[in-house]
């Protein structure tokens, strides 16, 4: 029975991930199918709307805003936007958690950028990742000192710790961001080397 459930747990462990992936993609692309389609068919009669052609547009707006947020005609638009936005309660807050975390993800601009980096706390070493490096707002309450803002992630959890530390007190890591970030959230259990998935890492060489 032991056997058996060992070799259904294996079974599980290799399946899960698969299958976890294809349903986020899969509800992802229906999702922007569905959503721009309600916008299609006020254009295209819905006999003429092929299954696809909401995410092929979406597609489409995506790249044409990418390529002209950085003008400046573009960039002062949404400037005036998110002032409007910055007075209406509630709404700034939603919205600016938001922007925040939308300004995290790569977009060609290092700056913005996460950082992968070590807190020593003793002989302990606590991975995270650095949010931002410049926080003036503090320096007079930290005496001064240069602050930088380090997001420690918790294990097998969507959550995690911001804590601001004097530059001094973190370490840069050399790993990618993508690396460090499964080898916090599962706990130390993914093995890495050189970047390597642990799945295409041989038995002997593992750490």
């Amino acid at each position: 029975m032991k056997r058996l459930t060992n070799i259904l747990m294996k079974g599980l462990a290799a399946v899960l991930p698969l299958g976890l992936t294809l349903y986020f993609v899969w509800w992802l692309a229906s999702t922007a199918e569905s959503l721009m389609r309600g916008v299609l068919t006020v254009i295209v009669p819905p006999r003429h709307y092929v299954p696809g052609m909401g995410i092929l547009v979406g597609l489409i707006l995506l790249f044409a805003v990418g390529s002209v947020v950085n003008a400046y005609i573009v960039r002062r638009a949404i400037a005036v936007w998110e002032e409007f936005l910055g007075r209406i309660p509630l709404i700034k807050t939603v919205y600016g958690a938001f922007r925040d975390v939308a300004r995290l993800l790569p977009s060609g601009q290092g700056k913005r950028d996460l950082h992968s980096v070590v807190w020593r706390v003793g002989e302990a070493r606590l991975l995270g990742f650095v949010t931002r490096d410049d926080l003036p707002e503090l320096k007079k309450q930290a005496g001064g000192i240069d602050l930088v803002a380090v997001y420690l992630p918790l294990s097998y959890m969507l959550g995690g710790l911001t804590v601001y530390l004097p530059k001094a007190a973190v370490e840069p890591l050399d790993m990618p961001v993508e690396a460090a970030m499964r080898l916090a959230i599962t706990g130390g259990m993914a093995t890495l080397i050189d970047g390597a998935d642990p799945a295409h890492v041989p038995p002997g060489q593992r750490r």
